[in-house]
């Protein structure tokens, strides 16, 4: 049975996303800093995205790639990133949640599917007997929260205060309890993995 598991990156104060955050810059004003652990420190939108991650940070991603089967996301995070210039970023299924499957695009390596349970549900059938990751953006990972089908949360905190943006988890509908799985550090982020307990 595929392990569903959510990963977002935040800043310290809870953020997923700065203010104005759009097409081209999905990740907001300032958000930059949030993904510096992905690609081994500063890029702007303005720049080449480049460099590979430190070493601590290349291997929580190597394992979190290897054991997953098919990925998850929102249609906006997909529409933000400018729909990965056309072209599958994962080299593995990837399921995205919208509400208007209708617009999948043909032969570009995506699956469009409406509603977060049954996109979860699609990955399962698509993942091989690996596992799920939901990456988000925060949208998707709170309905999939709020269904009930993450069995493990990834947070990885960024060493940043943003003061402002998108908060992971404003309008979370339950309440649950966590089993701390594990923590470990780079001087990019702190990756904090959490088993998830429906209350």
């Amino acid at each position: 049975m595929s392990r569903v598991s959510a990963g977002i990156t935040i800043s310290v104060d809870g953020y997923f996303a700065g203010p104005d955050d759009h097409a081209g810059q999905g990740l907001g004003v300032g958000g930059e800093r949030l993904h510096y652990w992905v690609f081994g420190g500063p890029w702007t939108y303005d720049t080449e995205q480049g460099g590979d991650p430190v070493p601590e940070d290349k291997e929580w991603l190597e394992e979190q790639v290897a054991s997953t089967g098919a990925v998850v996301g929102g249609r906006w995070t997909y529409e933000a990133s400018g729909h990965w210039g056309g072209t599958n970023p994962w080299g593995l299924p990837f399921v995205i949640v919208t509400h208007r499957p209708e617009e999948q695009p043909e032969g570009a390596g995506f699956t469009f599917i409406n509603g977060v349970t049954e996109a979860v549900e699609q990955a399962k059938n698509l993942a091989g007997g690996k596992g799920v990751h939901i990456m988000g953006g925060g949208d998707v990972i709170r309905q999939a929260l709020d269904a009930g089908v993450v069995e493990q949360l990834s947070m990885i905190i960024a060493p940043v205060i943003l003061g402002g943006g998108k908060r992971l988890f404003d309008g979370l509908r339950r309440s649950f309890d966590l089993q701390q799985l594990g923590v470990r550090q780079s001087r990019f982020a702190t990756f904090v993995d959490y088993g998830v307990n429906v209350s």
